[in-house]
């Protein structure tokens, strides 16, 4: 691979809440996915090099799907996110190590380590493309619909910007919360606090946010008992990410740690989040984040009732000539 940015696509999701694998289900009439969309914006932006974390089970069809398109103008690269991939931490050491001589205690984490399904979060899945990554990279997910904006502005601030000062400089697409709401219930946003030059200086998950009888947009920490209000315009994060390689040095360094919180906490569904370790490193002054905001709206598909919005978007995008039909003609 090259060191112009990279893309790294997070693909390895189980998908839950919407009962299936959402990142290879067509979105379109002509059979897009979601990440064709994505693919095509990055390419137009000047991105050569994709990494797509997935799960062995669907990249059989994933990458017959891509081979028909975005593979013939991009190189794409598949790794898999194994929870097996520790990065060479004795996993059984250190689950010793916790139970501190409780043996129920280490039977108890090691049955609930061995029986769990998920790997590690988005953390643990953008260090799945370590050995490949060799410069500046993006990093989205692939069941979201980011509109082109943030790929050109982002594909620009890798190609131009490191570093400020002694810190590495990072950046954030940040998005209009009103442009990000789900018509088929509550969504999780980090909602983040921007400075008037643009930096990022924290980020609150709101794990319940949805737009109220009256009209506003409100959040609740109390399972919808009460709620509070937010401004239309707050800037929220998508999970859509620019690092240098610093990142993936922070991510090797902060994961042991991160593994011992889950094993120690919740060893059967604790995750090292990519949002939360970007905030620990703000928090403690080792980075500084520029907030790149993108006037698009975004799509995505949480629950099975969003395809059908999702769908209908995306092919009138299609219609109105805003994306290639064919794709990739």
């Amino acid at each position: 691979m090259s060191n112009k940015p990279a893309l790294i696509i997070m693909a390895a999701g189980l998908g839950s809440r919407f009962g299936g694998n959402k990142q290879i289900t067509p979105m379109t009439d002509t059979g897009e996915i979601i990440m064709d969309f994505s693919l095509y914006d990055a390419h137009n932006a000047g991105v050569e090099d994709v990494v797509i974390i997935i799960k062995k089970d669907i990249e059989e069809e994933l990458r017959a799907h891509l081979e028909k398109g975005a593979a013939r103008h991009m190189n794409i690269h598949f790794v898999y996110q194994d929870k097996e991939d520790t990065l060479g931490i004795n996993v059984p050491e250190l689950i010793t190590k916790i139970a501190m001589g409780n043996s129920d205690l280490e039977a108890e984490i090691k049955e609930s380590v061995e029986n769990r399904e998920k790997p590690w979060g988005t953390g643990h899945a953008v260090l799945a493309a370590r050995d490949l990554i060799n410069g500046p990279f993006m990093v989205i997910n692939a069941d979201d619909y980011y509109g082109s904006t943030a790929f050109y502005h982002m594909y620009d601030f890798l190609t131009n910007t490191g570093t400020e000062g002694t810190k590495p400089l990072f950046a954030m697409a940040g998005y209009r919360l009103s442009q990000t709401l789900s018509e088929s219930g509550h969504v999780s946003r980090g909602v983040c606090t921007v400075t008037e030059d643009s930096m990022l200086s924290g980020i609150s998950e709101r794990t319940m946010i949805a737009r109220q009888p009256s009209g506003e947009i409100a959040f609740s920490e109390d399972e919808g008992k009460s709620w509070t209000a937010l401004p239309e315009d707050a800037i929220v994060s998508m999970n859509f990410w620019g690092f240098t390689l610093d990142m993936m040095k922070e991510l090797e360094r902060e994961f042991p740690a991160a593994l011992e919180s889950i094993f120690t906490n919740n060893p059967k569904k604790g995750e090292f989040y990519l949002p939360i370790a970007v905030g620990d490193l703000l928090d403690a002054g080792k980075i500084d984040v520029k907030v790149l905001i993108s006037s698009d709206k975004w799509y995505g598909v949480t629950n099975a009732e969003d395809k059908d919005l999702v769908w209908g978007a995306l092919q009138s995008m299609i219609d109105k000539g805003d994306y290639h039909d064919p794709f990739w003609s």
